[in-house]
């Protein structure tokens, strides 16, 4: 069953970061079988706080998101989002 990574981007501290994560955060997905649905394209905030931008990744299973999350490539660049902005993140799977 498809399992889906949220990241919605609630504020940045660091430009700069961000950046770095942006530039390095595309190999990290070298070898996952992941799909970009959504990023950073036009958005509505329809409930809540606003938020900066979104983006959406599906993946085959909620392993295989886990996989990608939690590998040696993604934990190095992720830092550079943790200290470029405030996040929100989630693995949510899909439905059968």
């Amino acid at each position: 069953m498809a399992a889906y990574i949220v990241f919605t981007r609630e504020s940045t501290r660091d430009a700069a970061e961000l950046e770095t994560y942006s530039e390095k955060v595309g190999p990290t997905l070298a070898g996952h079988p992941v799909t970009v649905l959504a990023a950073y394209g036009r958005q509505e905030v329809l409930e809540g706080p606003a938020v900066e931008g979104v983006v959406i990744l599906e993946f085959p299973s909620f392993d295989e998101a886990q996989a990608w999350y939690d590998s040696p490539a993604y934990r190095e660049v992720r830092e550079h989002r943790f200290r470029g902005a405030e996040y929100r993140a989630v693995i949510v799977e899909g439905v059968a």
